[in-house]
């Protein structure tokens, strides 16, 4: 019966139609932004831009896993920002030890999450809200309420700060090692066929034997433990532990998710898409700020909110017009 969930595993990973939107509109920008701005390609924007997003990325494809199950996970910008607490408590040990301590501490929160919404049969809504809401006010217990600064003396700023090889941020290679280990998850593994499975019809996954309790308790806990690297990341490349950040974090990552095709009612959904919707929406911010560095328009963050929200209504309206026009294709 499993076998029988492969049959439109590459459809449903790779998005099709419904992804190809986010590809466009990627492509198009950085070709808007190459054209337009001297020192949009150059090597110290490109490491920025990268290390910024990295978090962000990481965030999204955990959430791309909830997603793909008919789930969600809010609690993720909380955990955050607990997380990045964790880690500066724990940078004075270096990045041996606040690196997989940090990424507990998300698992941790994520299983909760996981245990809420599998065993207690507790809507993911109301789970995932009620341990972001603990989550934020556990950040601020333990910090005071105040940042946290991280010890500089130890290694731990490396990961944030540092270039690996002298090419490319540490983050974004840790990124990359991430996203290519949850594509081949997605992709190549039972795990993966009964995710999509379970968001396609979780009852008729169940009659059909598959893993079902398994794979939701693991998409929460990886969302978490995602959550948990963010964190990491914050707090290394800001140099401090950060109990007040995160807010919205939860809204980008579900953007970033919606962006790259995946259905919010589960059954479908695609990690390399996922990575180009955060990256699109974070270049939207780049260009703005690069425009604003032009002289010739002057937008606040609150107004770069505004088009960042517009632009993406585009993104998905263009989205659902070429999805509509394949369907009918296929008809």
């Amino acid at each position: 019966m499993v076998d029988a969930t492969t049959f439109d595993l590459r459809q449903h990973v790779g998005g099709n139609s419904h992804s190809s939107g986010v590809w466009i509109a990627l492509i198009a920008l950085i070709a808007f932004g190459l054209l337009r701005y001297e020192n949009f390609g150059g090597a110290y924007n490109i490491s920025s831009f990268l290390n910024f997003n990295a978090m962000f990325i990481v965030i999204a494809v955990g959430m791309c896993f909830v997603i793909m199950t008919g789930g969600i996970d809010l609690s993720v910008g909380s955990v955050a920002a607990f997380t990045s607490v964790v880690a500066a408590y724990l940078s004075p040990y270096g990045l041996q030890v606040a690196l997989p301590g940090t990424i507990a501490a998300g698992i941790a929160i994520g299983a909760l999450n996981g245990f809420f919404v599998v065993a207690m049969r507790i809507p993911p809504f109301i789970a995932t809200l009620a341990t972001m809401l603990g989550a934020k006010g556990g950040a601020l217990v333990i910090s005071g309420a105040q940042t946290i600064s991280i010890d500089w003396s130890s290694n731990f700023t490396k990961l944030g700060m540092e270039q690996a090889f002298g090419i490319l941020p540490w983050t974004i290679v840790v990124t990359g090692i991430v996203v290519v280990g949850l594509w081949i998850v997605l992709e190549r593994t039972s795990l993966g066929r009964t995710v999509l499975a379970i968001g396609g019809g979780e009852d008729a996954s169940v009659m059909m034997g598959l893993s079902v309790i398994r794979a939701k308790f693991f998409v929460y806990t990886l969302s978490g433990g995602c959550a948990g690297l963010a964190g990491l990341f914050l707090a290394s490349g800001f140099g401090a532990g950060q109990p007040l950040e995160g807010v919205g974090w939860e809204l980008s990552a579900i953007a970033s998710v919606v962006v790259g095709g995946t259905l919010l009612t589960g059954g479908m959904g695609s990690i390399p898409a996922t990575v180009a919707g955060a990256l699109l929406l974070g270049l939207v911010f780049n260009i703005l700020n690069f425009e604003n560095g032009r002289g010739v328009i002057s937008l606040s963050a609150y107004w770069q909110m505004v088009i960042r929200g517009g632009f993406l209504f585009v993104v998905i309206l263009f989205q659902s017009r070429v999805a509509r026009a394949s369907a009918k294709e296929t008809s």
